[in-house]
């Protein structure tokens, strides 16, 4: 009888690839918003910075570690709905203490408005 390959045999290696895979698409992910805080420039750390969504309602999926197993395809139109942040500009913001400075493109004229 031939020798079939499971789940076991290949879990150590399964966990490795995704764990790769996930911090690969992150970087490609802060690359794409531009490698900083949108707010004050951090950029020392990639582990503290977010993504956070600029309109709740439309967003798909969280770019947590979840969001993070999906396509590049996918996860690039996800984060065309975003801004990078550093931790402490994101908990800022959520707090109130920090309004965000972005232009977003109106819906139905295509021109530029402030949030």
């Amino acid at each position: 009888m031939p020798y079939k390959r499971t789940y076991s045999d290949r879990r150590e290696y399964l966990i490795k690839a995704v764990a790769k895979r996930r911090k690969k698409i992150k970087e490609m992910a802060i690359s794409y918003l531009g490698g900083e805080c949108h707010e004050c420039g951090y950029k020392k750390c990639v582990a503290a910075l977010d993504f956070h969504h600029l309109e709740e309602d439309k967003k798909k999926f969280g770019l947590s570690q979840e969001g993070l197993t999906r396509s590049w395809i996918k996860t690039k139109r996800e984060l065309q709905k975003c801004v990078l942040l550093c931790a402490n500009c994101h908990r800022e913001l959520h707090a109130g203490v920090l309004q965000l400075k972005v232009e977003m493109p109106c819906e139905k004229s295509g021109e530029l408005m402030e949030t």
